[in-house]
């Protein structure tokens, strides 16, 4: 999914009171320590261009990139690494808690709609390489209700239904 669905639906769940910034924040986290990295790196190598959405193949041509964008996506789209970090947290702040929940959801969201092809979600990273074939993200019958629900959701948010 992309990266904004992913922040709305961050903080039109978790997003609450004084710590909605966070829930932000932690509904785009998984991508942006991955694909946000390595975007600052383009930025400061000069290679940036946009051509939309990259392939596998040309990611394979930055070397070095592909090894630590591969394993920052693995770490990032973990259950593991999340709920470890979210308990950890949980024993020193419990009010940061509930916005960094958008954490797991954003992988929740992502198990289903990213194919074997691009970037599938080993979402038990690093015990198990387990893997879901989905529909692509940008597919019309993922885009259309995602932005749907979006819409749906904040309207029900600010209708104070939830």
């Amino acid at each position: 999914m992309d990266t904004l669905s992913h922040a709305l639906w961050g903080n039109g769940l978790f997003g609450y009171k004084r710590h909605w910034k966070l829930a932000i924040f932690f509904g785009a986290f998984p991508d942006l320590i991955s694909f946000g990295i390595l975007f600052i790196v383009k930025i400061f190598n000069g290679s940036l261009t946009y051509s939309g959405p990259p392939t596998l193949e040309s990611l394979k041509q930055l070397q070095p990139y592909p090894d630590w964008l591969f394993f920052m996506d693995n770490l990032s789209h973990s259950f593991v690494t999340a709920f470890l970090i979210i308990g950890i947290v949980y024993f020193y702040k419990k009010e940061l808690v509930w916005p960094m929940l958008a954490w797991p959801f954003h992988i929740v969201l992502d198990i289903p709609f990213h194919t074997k092809d691009f970037f599938p979600i080993q979402f038990l990273w690093p015990f198990s390489d387990i893997i879901f074939d989905g529909i692509s993200w940008s597919s019309a019958y993922v885009v259309i209700p995602n932005f749907a629900g979006i819409i749906l959701l904040y309207i029900l948010r600010i209708k104070k239904i939830i």
